[in-house]
């Protein structure tokens, strides 16, 4: 059993939901990523959402468009995000995924990044921008790593695809809270719940809810009927605020904390 696995086992065994957490990579500095991701796990974690940063972040909202900008300045590419977490791994075992666009893992090349991930210590991908239908390669190359592949259903998603990301993905499946981008929002869309059951019909891997979801109200909300839930922007844009401030990384551990 995978890492992945693990954790949302030993989830259900305790009565208890997960809380995923998202950083982009290099936001402010790569120092500062391999010390969040040993906070992060250590302040309520399930597992750990890394967002490769990358130029045309397309589903993104300002606040991780923003990140994403902040991150490329620095100048680093995926091996050093992969060397990041290589580090962190030797301080904690929570599982890591890659959330990344096509492009940079293409870059890099599919087969190299398959086993660079493995070694570094990642437990899965999640590529936004890439179907399930046009995945094979790369989910081949992932499994024969024992790695997972995550995929991302929405509202809009037919009875249909959601059976075929069923039948495709491991790991857990990302429930897309609503249409757009992310960000944000002061209530989270009843067609989350509503998405959520829909999927039931089709897997029984866990299921987590991301996109909007920014406070401690909606983080319990969304508990009810997911298995996780997935904050972002509301992390990054605590991260933004603080920016320059020494005490940063313990600051937004604490944040953490108060929404779990």
């Amino acid at each position: 059993m995978g890492r992945i696995a693990g954790s949302f086992t030993n989830l259900k065994r305790e009565g208890k939901k997960g809380f995923i957490p998202f950083i982009t990579a290099g936001d402010p500095d790569l120092a500062t990523t391999e010390r969040l991701l040993v906070t992060l796990a250590q302040s309520g974690a399930t597992l750990i959402e890394l967002g490769v940063p990358f130029s045309d972040p397309m589903a993104d909202g300002p606040v991780i468009q923003r990140a994403s900008e902040r991150a490329l300045k620095n100048n680093f590419g995926v091996g050093e995000i992969l060397d990041v977490v290589a580090r962190a791994r030797e301080q904690t075992d929570i599982p890591i995924i890659l959330f990344s666009y096509y492009n940079p893992l293409l870059q890099f090349g599919l087969r190299r990044l398959a086993a660079a991930a493995k070694d570094a210590g990642v437990d899965g991908v999640l590529v936004t921008d890439l179907s399930p239908e046009e995945a094979g390669d790369f989910e081949e190359q992932l499994h024969a790593r024992e790695l997972d592949m995550i995929f991302l259903v929405a509202p809009t998603s037919t009875d249909e695809r959601l059976k075929l990301i069923a039948e495709r993905a491991s790991g857990f499946i990302y429930a897309v809270s609503r249409a757009g981008v992310t960000g944000t929002r002061e209530t989270v869309s009843f067609e989350a719940e509503k998405l959520v059951n829909r999927l039931r019909k089709f897997s029984e891997l866990p299921v987590a809810v991301g996109f909007g979801i920014s406070n401690a109200e909606q983080v319990a909300d969304v508990h009810r009927y997911a298995d996780a839930v997935v904050v972002g922007s509301a992390i990054v844009a605590e991260m933004e605020r603080l920016e320059g401030e020494p005490d940063l990384v313990e600051r937004i551990g604490e944040f953490l904390t108060g929404m779990t």
